[in-house]
């Protein structure tokens, strides 16, 4: 048996030699190519370039390095400028009304949760219907409450901030295009 480096497994005392199994095969040997080898099955030729150096893969387009800054500079220019304005704070202040309160009051129940846990086991353990007790309660409502929390900001995104941050994306696309000449 090999592995996919084309080496034998084990000891190497088999029936079957590396060179029997490349027999028929074009390979390049792993000396010529550097350290990867184009025969391994698990080489993605797709991917190649990807997290490699400048020059590895796709050649990078080449630009005046005083336009690009300039270029760079404008768009900063234009994310602060959207930033600052009315309709960003505006998606800000709705999110911060929603979140604040709800992870306070989650923090809040789930530090009562423990804490009476830790201080108060015999009320815990207290039955409630056969074999539940207050605390089995409290910890299925520790994560009916996660689930319920996750629902409520969803829908609040919907409902308040989703069209809103829409809107600034696409307005602020739409500048960063016109800053940079049309080409995005």
């Amino acid at each position: 048996m090999q592995s996919s480096n084309g080496r034998p497994r084990g000891g190497g005392g088999g029936a079957e030699s590396s060179a029997e199994h490349r027999e028929g095969r074009d390979q390049v040997p792993a000396e010529a190519s550097g350290s990867m080898r184009y025969d391994d099955p698990w080489y993605d030729a797709l991917a190649s370039g990807w997290g490699e150096p400048t020059g590895a893969g796709v050649p990078e387009p080449r630009a005046e390095p005083a336009r690009r800054a300039r270029e760079e500079q404008a768009a900063a220019d234009v994310y602060l400028e959207v930033q600052r304005s009315a309709a960003f704070q505006e998606v800000r202040r709705r999110y911060r009304r929603f979140v604040v309160p709800g992870v306070i009051v989650f923090l809040a129940w789930y530090v009562g949760y423990v804490v009476t846990a830790t201080t108060a086991p015999g009320l815990m353990a207290r039955p409630v219907a056969g074999a539940v007790n207050v605390g089995m309660l409290a910890g299925l409502g520790q994560f009916l409450t996660t689930f319920v929390l996750a629902w409520a900001y969803a829908r609040h995104a919907r409902l308040r901030r989703d069209r809103a941050a829409l809107d600034l994306r696409w307005d602020t696309q739409e500048l960063t295009r016109s800053v940079r000449g049309g080409a995005s």
